[in-house]
């Protein structure tokens, strides 16, 4: 079987889809799952943040266990392994170190997904499909996101998890019958070779480049703002809003705008390279810039607000610029190390993670401290966005580094 990029892609996009839907059944489950069970709010921020403890550890190794077992064999352990864990949290919810144990499983499952898929797109997309190709990625995301938000309140807890846990079987099954590795043996098959084909890089090469520190540093920030949001949003909606369960439908809405957003930056990106002749680097940083500074100031405007639909405006304002990021730093990966973009994407992701390791009880500690305020968790996030943007904008690059 010959795989076509829009084979690829839609196959890659799926599963992006419910990889992004398992990750926020938790936080739309954890308000009756806390009801039910009595956690407190440091009980409750270290269930959402285990996730991020096991998807830290495990990037690295599965971008680099990628490019010896293939793609096709990795993204099949990956999607399997965190529907599993999926699957089996009401099993395990009496426990909250066992649920703890199953959260730090399910971000080793999703921790292969990406690296994995970064380095399918690096080899099998071509450049000027590139930055469309992972709008799509980032947008299926989104989509995933969003149905989870509508359906999940409209049923139990349990069935939450085993619903989501059941389709990511379902993926595995369709990927495992319509998929073919293009790799044979050792030798790498690319749609569009790099100009270097440099297979022997020592590791101190991937932390020695400031074009390449800037990517991971814009990574960082765009997932400290981006896992407030996905960890907190419903709780935040509901303890200190007002909303309730059927106002939690509204987290849909900035997952919309995010995956409509990402489609609309890509193609716009793309048109600017090939029909504008704009520098690919002056794209990525346009991109990056409006995907950090915008949702920078707005989450400001949010944490303002105490009426719930204008709350949920800015917010959902603030979500959907931050996928302009899919066509600005993270498609950049695969023009400054084109051989070794899921690994480039590993480390990035790696450091993008810590985040959502701090997120849940430093937002935790936060608004205790504070006596229920949450202005210093938004604030921070805000500050994160900017710096971020700075780093980008003066040390980026677009040319090939490894």
């Amino acid at each position: 079987m010959i795989n076509k990029p829009s084979h690829t892609l839609w196959l890659c996009c799926m599963a992006n889809f419910i990889n992004a839907a398992d990750r926020v059944i938790m936080p739309i489950a954890i308000v009756p799952m806390t009801d039910e069970f009595k956690w407190d709010m440091h009980g409750q921020g270290w269930v959402l943040s285990s996730f991020a403890v096991g998807y830290i550890s495990s990037q690295v190794i599965g971008a680099s266990a990628t490019r010896k077992y293939g793609g096709k064999n990795m993204l099949t352990l990956s999607v399997f392994l965190w529907s599993l864990s999926t699957f089996l949290v009401p099993l395990f919810a009496h426990s909250l170190y066992s649920l703890i144990l199953g959260r730090v499983i399910l971000g080793l499952g999703e921790g292969f997904g990406l690296p994995t898929m970064f380095h399918i797109f690096s080899h099998g997309i071509p450049s000027e499909e590139r930055s469309r190709a992972f709008g799509y990625l980032v947008a299926f995301g989104s989509i995933g996101q969003t149905v989870a938000s509508v359906i999940c309140p409209h049923l139990t807890w349990r069935w939450m998890f085993y619903l989501f846990g059941s389709v990511g079987f379902l993926w595995v099954c369709v990927w495992l019958y319509s998929y073919t590795d293009p790799k044979a043996g050792d030798i790498e098959e690319f749609v569009e070779p790099p100009k270097v084909n440099n297979n022997n890089v020592n590791w101190r090469e991937f932390v020695s480049h400031w074009p390449l520190w800037s990517i991971y540093i814009a990574h960082f920030s765009m997932n400290w703002s981006n896992y407030i949001i996905m960890h907190w949003l419903p709780t935040y909606l509901t303890r200190t809003l007002g909303a309730d369960q059927t106002h939690i439908m509204l987290t849909a809405v900035p997952y919309v705008m995010n995956s409509v957003v990402g489609v609309v930056a890509g193609h716009c990106a793309d048109s600017l390279i090939s029909r504008y002749k704009w520098t690919v680097l002056s794209v990525r940083r346009l991109m990056t810039s409006i995907g950090l500074l915008g949702p920078g100031v707005f989450i400001l405007f949010f944490s303002a607000v105490y009426n719930l639909p204008l709350a949920v405006f800015f917010v959902t304002i603030c979500l959907g610029l931050s996928a302009c990021n899919s066509s600005g730093h993270l498609s950049n990966h695969a023009e400054v190390a084109p051989s070794h973009a899921g690994i480039t994407f590993a480390i990035s992701n790696t450091l993008a993670t810590i985040p959502g390791i701090l997120c849940g009880p430093l937002t935790a500690e936060l608004v205790t401290s504070s006596g229920g305020r949450w202005l210093p968790v938004f604030v921070l996030a805000a500050g994160v966005n900017f710096v971020g943007a700075i780093v980008y904008l003066s040390q980026s690059a677009a040319s090939q580094l490894l």
